[in-house]
């Protein structure tokens, strides 16, 4: 006993995975789970390898060496609460736990003083990769105590996934490691939301099958567009139902359901005063699609049929229009990063930030490697699409983008990504906005006043005469 490296509380499919990965990749590894049947899983799992599970916890915690290192994978909010009520008095000072889950880090940030109190150090780090990464390398994203993070640091690098180096690195204090994955998951979202866009108009308006637009989301898995979620789409698109012979793609209801962190990163870019339209729209294009009683409103709303035209060239768009919407999805979520930063006075690593994300996570994309040479160009960059590599690849692009966007909804497709992110691109590039009308019916009817573009000041007019 006293003897075993790391603890995991939690043996669903993450924990059990990044585990199995932990005691792989050379430490000895204790798991605990409320419930028993995990734990003989995990055993039987695991006999003959340096990790056991324990039904006591008493037990589990006495089996870690001091400073005792655990991590958490059980579900956010009140569930971490009751699972720390029971797992602190276990613990001495200077033990380090570790909240590997998606929780909001505001919790994070509560929950570290709390345990700080009690001379505990308390971590909120992001993981993601899902089942696959856990189990054989994810990107983490640890943020909490600096000298916490270097003690487990050695331990993290090997079980993380390996590209341009480890898929880890120290993001900052506080709830930093979970902010970072939170806004993660948002352009997650939207990378999501524009790749389902791109198959709806290369369906209903290119007229293609399933087969086809497999075949051209390999031939983008091999150019600019790589990424792991363009990868697994072409495999989504090829996979039949062995009970019926049909696509299975065309059998899964289209309700997209949500765990919160697309959410929360909507709500945190409206309180820091960042705009993430294309995020926004990715969570509302969920909302939408799981209201399928209100989607009744297709039987009687009238719209365009969509009437399938020349593929060729449309492909050649669509890839364009996907490749401009990702830069302003990844463009917004960045710019809430550096915002909130600023805010919390993190000085969150914004280039290291795109290495880590290279391998192991979801959004893991060939131009990540693009979006860490910008930063470690430009630190202080302050939009991602006024990097002169970016700026000069929406440029040549920006005609097919409009032209995808045009067709869309001629033929009554919604892509509420593609087009928020073009309107968000246009709205950095015009001097002059229609805002200048919404100030002046503020004025109007709140005495909310004004200023000039010709002299200094703050003015308020009587709106009711002409002079």
């Amino acid at each position: 006993m006293n003897s075993l490296d790391f603890g995991m509380v939690g043996l669903g499919v993450m924990g059990q995975n990044l585990a199995l990965n932990l005691a792989e990749k050379g430490a000895s590894v204790a798991a605990w789970d409320a419930w028993p049947d995990p734990v003989d899983r995990f055993n039987a799992a695991t006999a003959g390898a340096n990790a056991r599970a324990f039904k006591a916890m008493a037990d589990f915690v006495a089996s870690l060496r001091r400073p005792r290192r655990i991590i958490l994978l059980v579900k956010a909010g009140d569930v971490v609460d009751q699972t720390l009520a029971a797992l602190t008095p276990l613990l001495e000072a200077g033990d380090i736990v570790i909240d590997g889950g998606n929780e909001y880090y505001r919790n994070t940030e509560r929950r570290a003083k709390e345990l700080g109190a009690r001379g505990l150090r308390y971590f909120g780090m992001g993981v993601s990769g899902g089942e696959e990464g856990a189990r054989h390398g994810p990107s983490l994203m640890p943020g909490g105590d600096r000298t916490a993070y270097d003690e487990l640091a050695p331990v993290f690098t090997r079980i993380a996934a390996q590209a341009d180096g480890p898929c880890v690195t120290y993001i900052g204090p506080g709830g930093s490691g979970h902010y970072v994955k939170m806004v993660h998951n948002g352009i997650e979202y939207g990378d999501m939301q524009l790749i389902a866009e791109a198959y709806d108009v290369l369906k209903h308006v290119g007229g293609l099958d399933n087969a086809h637009i497999a075949d051209v989301f390999d031939t983008w898995n091999e150019s600019e567009l790589q990424s792991f979620l363009i990868e697994i789409s072409a495999r989504i698109f090829r996979k039949t139902d062995p009970d019926t012979g049909k696509d299975l793609v065309d059998l899964v209801v289209d309700a997209a359901s949500q765990k919160g962190t697309g959410r929360w990163t909507v709500q945190e870019a409206t309180e820091i005063g960042v705009p993430i339209p294309t995020l926004a729209a990715a969570v509302d294009a969920r909302l939408l699609s799981s209201d399928r009683a209100l989607r009744r409103a297709a039987r009687v709303l009238s719209g365009p049929a969509p009437s399938p035209d020349a593929a060729a060239p449309l492909v050649a768009q669509v890839r364009a229009a996907l490749f401009c919407a990702k830069a302003c999805s990844y463009a917004q979520g960045l710019s809430l990063l550096a915002a909130a930063s600023k805010e919390h006075g993190w000085a969150l690593p914004m280039a290291e930030l795109a290495r880590i994300w290279t391998g192991g996570c979801i959004i893991r994309a060939r131009f990540l490697r693009n979006i860490k040479d910008a930063f470690l160009k430009e630190p202080g960059l302050a939009n991602l699409l006024l990097d002169p590599w970016f700026r000069g690849q929406l440029a040549v692009r920006q005609g097919d983008w409009r032209t995808t966007v045009a067709r869309a909804t001629q033929a009554g497709i919604p892509v509420l990504g593609m087009a928020t992110a073009l309107s968000y691109y246009d709205s950095l590039r015009r001097e002059r906005l229609p805002a200048n009308l919404i100030q002046a019916q503020r004025d109007l009817f709140g005495a909310h006043t004004f200023e000039r573009v010709d002299k200094p000041g703050t003015f308020h007019a009587d709106w009711g005469t002409t002079k």
